[in-house]
């Protein structure tokens, strides 16, 4: 069973071998052009993936209160993903073209409903193709028979904007704030109203979690890059964050690669912490 990465060769080991059932699920996507990851997929994926739409589908309703990306209704989830075929003991593996944080949203969504044997394709859509492995064009393939995926126990930790907010009074958790430095900094906003970061945040980019060619970093690597940015605090003291409750999926999984699990993730993130402007706010480093 694969919980965190899966290697390109590993997978086609897994899809060619009739021994396991597996599904595999194309998340990407492009922010700045919501139609665009449906686009690429319909022109090139990986043979028998399906697709699943960040905003339509990875996250629920928007209130103008709850962030960019609140999470979906989850029973809604397990019906879109037993409709994909998705069973109790499948072997969900996600991927993007986007170095992995769209996927790692997938990732963690599907361990929020229960499911363990769900891991990301280590290097994404071109590490694929690097390894000579073929892609195919059109719509999604039709399921032999609907999944039998129900919800159970989640396996990871949430915590909500009050219990942030009642941090900063007696402070027990680390925020980590996954968004690019200029950002967490207050500078160059575009994505969301207020610049800025919570008060007492650090921030570590999701993209420091990847080598140069998009793959994850090794776990022993990942592990003293954490350290540095934990510190003394134990990841089952951390709390992720980004903007909208994506990219913090990123860090949440790299912290699994590196050995340091139980870190939770606020999923409203900073577009839900900035659009009460009763919520303080700090810039700078």
């Amino acid at each position: 069973m694969f919980t965190t990465l899966i290697s390109s060769q590993d997978l086609r080991a897994l899809r060619e071998d009739g021994g396991r059932h597996s599904v595999v699920i194309d998340c990407s996507f492009d922010l700045a052009n919501p139609a665009a990851g449906r686009e690429a997929y319909h022109a090139g994926h990986l043979p028998g993936a399906f697709y699943l739409h960040l905003d339509n589908e990875l996250s629920g309703e928007k209130t103008g209160a709850n962030g960019r990306h609140p999470l979906p209704d989850p029973d809604t989830l397990a019906a879109r993903l037993r409709a994909l075929g998705v069973n109790e003991a499948s072997q969900v593996v996600a991927y993007d073209a986007q170095g992995g944080m769209y996927a790692a949203r997938a990732w963690w969504l599907l361990r929020w409903l229960g499911h363990g044997a769900v891991a990301v394709l280590d290097g994404g859509k071109s590490a694929w193709v690097a390894a000579g492995l073929p892609l195919e064009a059109g719509n999604a393939p039709e399921p032999e028979t609907p999944g039998t995926l129900a919800r159970k126990a989640a396996l990871v930790a949430t915590v909500d904007a009050g219990a942030v907010l009642a941090n900063l009074a007696r402070p027990a958790r680390l925020v980590v704030d996954a968004r690019a430095p200029d950002r967490f900094r207050g500078e160059n906003e575009t994505l969301d109203p207020v610049g800025g970061h919570i008060p007492g945040a650090v921030n570590r980019f999701f993209k420091d979690n990847l080598q140069d060619n998009g793959a994850f970093k090794p776990a022993a690597a990942l592990q003293q890059e954490f350290g540095q940015v934990l510190g003394n605090t134990p990841a089952s003291q951390a709390v992720m964050q980004c903007g909208s409750g994506v990219t913090a999926c990123h860090n949440l999984l790299a912290l699994e690669v590196a050995g340091l699990p139980g870190a939770a993730l606020y999923p409203g993130s900073w577009s839900e912490w900035c659009a009460d402007p009763a919520r303080p706010v700090a810039s700078g480093t």
